[in-house]
């Protein structure tokens, strides 16, 4: 369904999604990644990968409960997501408004874009193959 996993060695939060999210499955895995990021003492200005490859688009019902339930989660210092599916970058450009955000098709290039200190870059750009999660 989805996976976290706190990198403390390079402060990453990485999350992987492999499900379309009820509205129900939507709540339950904000409060786990709340609690879950508490607990693992992670703090403001991270860095986010998400890797939504597997994943279909999410329902505008899940999608909402995910963006209501995080609104106020501790900000990351640089954002990476991973789709290569043109309607999930579309669905998480409406979400997600952060100048620190960027898109990639692929997983790797996520995580160098993020490691060599994105947040200082242009982060944003808006393309078919490079430009954003829910």
């Amino acid at each position: 369904m989805y996976s976290v996993t706190f990198r403390h060695d390079i402060n990453l939060l990485d999350i992987v999604w492999a499900t379309q999210f009820t509205p129900e499955t939507a709540a339950d895995y904000a409060r786990d990644v709340l609690r879950r990021f508490v607990m693992e003492r992670f703090k403001p200005g991270y860095l986010l990968r998400m890797d939504m490859t597997a994943s279909p688009v999410q329902s505008q019902a899940g999608a909402a409960v995910i963006h209501e339930q995080l609104r106020g989660f501790p900000r990351a210092s640089a954002i990476a997501i991973v789709t290569p599916s043109a309607i999930t970058r579309m669905q998480v450009c409406r979400l997600m408004t952060q100048p620190y955000l960027r898109v990639f098709d692929t997983a790797g290039p996520a995580l160098e874009w993020l490691l060599k200190g994105a947040a200082g870059t242009e982060a944003r750009p808006v393309s078919a193959h490079a430009a954003i999660a829910l």
